[in-house]
């Protein structure tokens, strides 16, 4: 992984560990990126305080969602505490950050007076491992997302290689443009470069070795269509990937459900 900046947090609060329900824990950091209070939601498998250099997975939620949603919507923590359990996922920690909560989703873009790409790309891990002290400076980050959040994996996996080991989207918007019809606010207003509104743009323009990259999605969703389009681009590119497809549409159920492919695909990759 390629080193970041370090970063200090003004202040920081972490929930009680006895008030804390299912191994969920809850942080509050004063953004340096964003000039404000940023929230994320800690999980940490069992065994994680043992285990020699402990990977850091990041989840990224969709539009109108904030740290709690993977967790409280899509039982994230469950599923990587059954996976662990099993055997078939090393112990790891789930890192569930908010966007930003600028409008009815960030993108997770650099925009012009907060940067919620430096936020996720530095500063979330910075407070995971604050939280839980078993993430080493080195730990391996996996990144993955549904809809605004898939489109915030892939493309920030594509623009910084080096620092993730692998990536995942579920039913992941592509591009910019497909946020149109589920956010309040104007386009125009995200400020994002150009360079930044495209996944497969983002892709083509990198000439550094990719990190392990997979997405789906559901065959009723709406964005099929979208996906299956960045599934030919990369193929066309010649760039190595996993694209699946799966009964479902653009709901929790579905991400509920096929997150399990995205963390056995990370703990292959690890």
């Amino acid at each position: 992984m390629s080193p970041r900046p370090p970063v200090t947090f003004r202040t920081i609060e972490i929930s009680d560990p006895r008030f804390e329900k299912e191994g969920l824990r809850h942080v509050t950091v004063k953004s340096p990126a964003l000039g404000q209070r940023a929230d994320l939601s800690v999980y940490v498998c069992e065994g994680a305080h043992h285990a020699r250099r402990v990977p850091l997975v990041i989840l990224l939620h969709g539009v109108y969602g904030s740290h709690w949603a993977w967790a409280l919507k899509g039982g994230a923590h469950r599923t990587a505490a059954r996976l662990c359990a099993a055997g078939t996922i090393p112990p790891m920690v789930l890192a569930m950050p908010s966007d930003g909560l600028w409008g009815d989703g960030s993108g997770y873009l650099s925009h012009r007076t907060q940067d919620f790409e430096r936020w996720i790309m530095d500063e979330v891990p910075a407070a995971a491992r604050l939280a839980a002290p078993c993430l080493s400076a080195d730990a391996p980050v996996c990144i993955a997302g549904l809809s605004m959040g898939g489109f915030g994996a892939l493309r920030l996996a594509a623009k910084h290689p080096g620092h993730f080991l692998a990536a995942s989207g579920h039913s992941s918007a592509t591009h910019l443009e497909q946020l149109r019809d589920y956010v309040e606010e104007p386009l125009a207003t995200f400020t994002a470069l150009e360079e930044d509104r495209s996944v497969l743009d983002t892709f083509l323009r990198q000439k550094h070795p990719f990190p392990r990259i997979r997405f789906d999605c559901g065959t009723e969703d709406p964005l099929l269509e979208f996906n299956r389009s960045l599934h030919r681009g990369l193929e066309t590119a010649g760039i190595p990937h996993l694209y699946e497809e799966f009964a479902g549409g653009h709901e929790w159920p579905y991400w509920e459900k096929h997150l399990e492919q995205t963390l056995l695909f990370f703990a292959a990759a690890l």
